[in-house]
């Protein structure tokens, strides 16, 4: 017998726009299982909250882009952004599908060198690469981007102790016709100080400029602003060479290439505001063919994180409470807070439930179980009256979600890979405390309690 509820009477907003979309009063999204593994089994042996990857998506992902783009120019390179996403089991599909490295700290440089990468397959950008792991760096091959003037004297230094001189790259920063502008990092264009840098750089005589590098931004949804960025970057390029004789060997446009996210805010269905990969690769690969001179054909390096992961991942997480909220709304508690999936800010995640819940659709809160106010997981979500242990199943979940995670109060959770023949594999253990504390030191003095005062 369900429990009784009293009606609620809540005021009606009339004339207001429905940014949430129509939706019927009895749909609803199921799922029973991912990749033909039940919620059920999944749950059972490996617990709630629950990240699940799908190796066969992460494959399908990687083909399909690189295909959008090697079959439109000959000359093409993949760089994993290792900060998207860098689970050993994840890396490690990237790089059998072909993907070189992309990492941005010292941290992920050890770590690709850890998973075998060999220097000289890996791109080392970040605005901050102290100078130790820049000496190990270029000894070992690293394709490295400089992001600031203190960074060409460091490398210099570098080259000067290794007595060789050091091909570098430049990021630089331009006006694509897309704001806010993104001018934190590199030199800018515009204003002539990615120029200056060339001009430092080869007064220097110690480095060697081969390529830049530019990312504009994140989840472009717009394909002729890396036209635009591809146009500005080949003229420059050209312009270095008449001004120095620097030769751009590579031209890296970064990444910002959305998943089938929905941002907050975002009216339209996905389908509609995401435009397809090849849209992306035509623009690009068609200014590269109108702005490069005739048999030039520098290397073109992508370094997609999120359109390649995002979708793989999901999160299984499980409704512990139910209430209501004082103006009405009715509120549900998951066991999954937004310590694990700070992408929540962010989006609008897909929400399917892992059975047919009978009632009509009502709109929801979903919070996680943070003593924080902030932490809401899913907002204006349509929702039928769920009871205590349904799992909710939210995607895609994949970038970011596990390398901006943080351990907020509680333990973060299992991680597993369906592999493409059904295998499940555990790529990351849950925490316990002794994770936490590990690295923890208390004096002996702190030790010793006086409860009873």
């Amino acid at each position: 017998m369900s429990q009784y509820e009293k009606p609620v009477i809540k005021r009606l907003m009339g004339g207001a726009m429905n940014k949430f979309g129509r939706s019927p009063a009895y749909a609803r999204k199921v799922r029973e299982a991912i990749e033909g593994v039940p919620i059920s089994k999944l749950v059972a042996q490996y617990g709630s909250p629950l990240f699940v990857y799908s190796e066969r998506t992460i494959i399908d992902k990687y083909k399909q882009m690189f295909s959008a783009f090697s079959t439109r120019y000959p000359n093409v390179a993949f760089g994993w952004s290792y900060k998207t996403n860098y689970l050993k089991a994840i890396c490690g599909i990237m790089h059998q599908c072909g993907a070189i490295a992309e990492v941005v700290s010292e941290m992920e440089y050890m770590k690709a060198r850890g998973m075998g990468i060999p220097g000289d397959q890996i791109i080392f950008n970040g605005p901050y690469k102290p100078i130790h792991i820049l000496e190990r760096a270029v000894a070992e091959g690293a394709s490295i981007d400089i992001d600031h003037l203190d960074e060409i004297n460091d490398l210099e230094k570098v080259a000067t102790k290794l007595g060789k001189k050091v091909p570098v790259g430049i990021r630089i920063n331009l006006d694509a016709g897309i704001y806010p502008q993104w001018s934190r990092f590199g030199f800018n264009l515009e204003t002539g100080q990615a120029l200056e840098a060339a001009k430092r750089i080869f007064t220097g005589k110690k480095l060697i400029l081969t390529g830049l590098h530019c990312h504009v931004g994140t989840f472009i949804l717009e394909p002729n602003v890396y036209a635009r960025q591809v146009g500005k970057m080949v003229k420059f390029g050209y312009e270095l060479k008449a001004k120095f004789g620097f030769t751009m060997e590579h031209i890296n446009i970064g990444g910002g290439f959305p998943s089938r996210s929905r941002l907050k805010g975002t009216y339209l269905p996905v389908d509609v505001a995401v435009p397809p990969v090849d849209s992306y690769a035509k623009a690009i690969t068609d200014e590269l063919s109108a702005s490069l001179e005739p048999g030039d054909f520098p290397k073109l390096i992508l370094e997609s994180g999120r359109a390649l992961i995002d979708e793989a991942g999901m999160l299984i997480t499980t409704v512990v409470a139910a209430k209501r909220l004082a103006d009405g709304t009715r509120a549900y508690v998951a066991d999954a807070g937004v310590n694990i999936l700070p992408t929540s800010y962010w989006y609008n995640f897909n929400i399917e439930l892992d059975r047919d819940v009978p009632g009509i659709n009502e709109y929801s809160m979903i919070y996680g179980p943070m003593c924080m106010n902030i932490d809401v997981v899913g907002e204006g979500a349509q929702l039928p009256p769920l009871s205590r242990g349904t799992r909710m199943i939210l995607s895609p979940v994949g970038a970011y979600s596990n390398t901006q995670w943080n351990q907020f109060i509680a333990y973060r959770p299992n991680i597993v890979l369906i592999g493409e023949n059904g295998e499940i594999d555990l790529i990351r253990e849950a925490e316990d405390l002794t994770d936490i504390e590990r690295r923890e030191k208390i004096p002996e003095r702190l030790t010793h309690f006086n409860l009873e005062r």
